[in-house]
């Protein structure tokens, strides 16, 4: 275990990159971030997945709001366009299929897309929720009870999911 726990310390920046860049979905600034920030942190900064994961969540929360709507616009939508032109990030592709949103019927689809439009309309960024362990009805639940929120609160919310899913994939690791 202590090995495991060093191990992300001890990367050169190209690899820390390299291995941690895709943590956040097409946001390796979020490791860049982290790895600048290392030198002002005491040797054990790095030192578990537990101390990463709270390190790249610091790096958002203190980001810009456009840096952060960036990064939401960087997710896909839940079994959409991306989805169908087989074009997600492998962790997201797995992600989705866990859900079972790669199994579809053409009725689930069309109202996934529906939904991924009305969202992305009022909001300006993809519905966005950590499926793992998710059922395709949970996230059609997720839909509607999130819809009738206001920006702020759902910007928010989308915000935390987005660290859920990192959460995961970085347990993965």
């Amino acid at each position: 275990m202590q090995n495991e726990q060093a191990v992300f310390a001890s990367l050169d920046e190209a690899d820390f990159v390299a291995v941690l860049g895709s943590i956040y979905e097409h946001s390796p600034w979020v490791a860049e971030l982290v790895w600048q920030q290392k030198t002002q942190h005491p040797s054990s900064y790095l030192d578990g997945k537990e101390k990463l994961q709270a390190a790249m969540r610091d790096v958002v929360d203190q980001s810009s709001d456009e840096q952060k709507l960036i990064l939401l616009r960087a997710h896909p939508d839940l079994a959409g366009k991306a989805a169908l032109a087989g074009s997600l990030t492998d962790a997201s592709k797995s992600e989705q299929a866990g859900a079972g949103l790669d199994q579809c019927s053409d009725e689930e689809l069309v109202h996934f897309l529906q939904l991924n439009d009305e969202y992305r309309g009022k909001f300006g960024f993809p519905f966005i929720m950590a499926v793992k362990g998710a059922t395709k009805e949970q996230i059609l639940k997720g839909f509607e009870e999130r819809m009738p929120n206001d920006w702020q609160t759902e910007f928010d919310r989308a915000l935390n999911e987005v660290h859920k899913i990192a959460g995961f994939r970085l347990a993965e690791l």
